[in-house]
């Protein structure tokens, strides 16, 4: 399903489309188009010479990827829907000056948290970097709220394992050992965040 906007304040926008879980949005190749996460969430990915997948990051309604557009240059990377979203396609020949400090700015705070993602695979232990990820992924359309006021997250092993650089075997160990200390709770493709504050210690140390 797509629609076009055709209003004054939307001029840049070529058009809107809807994705399904698991759509891949954008593939590695020739870049003409930015596009703006409108609702959802779509990870940015890559894959090893092996074949594993490796999440570079998730991009959040208001946010921004497809960047490479703008300096035309080509795209080494996958996009993909990881929940129903709906995506706004941008011509980048049609951002006003505005558009660009706007976009200017996104990618300054997409930079920041680039280093924040690099300092924790190089720096952090695998338990504070699975349980940063958790906290990330605590503001996403992958979260929702109980009525105990406890946060759930739908993600499996491998998905974390593909956000932390680690393999799945080794994400399931550590997430059993933060539910045995009650910091979470797991189920299949799901995870409750039963002490936020415990989880945040844990990605700081």
């Amino acid at each position: 399903m797509t629609q076009t906007h055709t209003t004054s304040l939307t001029k840049t926008f070529v058009d809107t489309v809807t994705y399904r879980p698991g759509a891949v949005i954008l593939y590695p190749g020739k870049s003409d188009m930015l596009y703006r996460v409108a609702s959802g969430l779509v990870r940015v990915h890559t894959m090893d010479d092996d074949g594993n997948g490796l999440t570079l990051r998730y991009v959040k309604p208001g946010e921004y990827f497809g960047e490479e557009a703008l300096a035309g240059v080509n795209r080494a990377y996958f996009a993909e829907a990881v929940t129903d979203s709906t995506v706004d396609v941008i011509n980048p020949a049609l951002m006003s000056a505005e558009d660009n400090l706007i976009v200017t700015t996104h990618l300054v705070k997409t930079l920041e948290r680039a280093y924040e993602s690099i300092y924790r695979l190089v720096g952090k232990r695998l338990r504070a970097r699975i349980a940063g990820e958790l906290l990330e992924l605590k503001d996403t359309a992958l979260a929702t709220q109980l009525d105990s006021g406890e946060t759930m997250i739908y993600a499996t092993h491998d998905e974390l394992a593909a956000a932390v650089g680690s393999v799945r075997e080794t994400v399931t160990k550590v997430v059993g050992e933060l539910s045995r200390e009650g910091v979470i709770s797991a189920g299949y493709g799901k995870i409750t965040l039963k002490d936020e504050r415990a989880l945040a210690t844990i990605s700081a140390a």
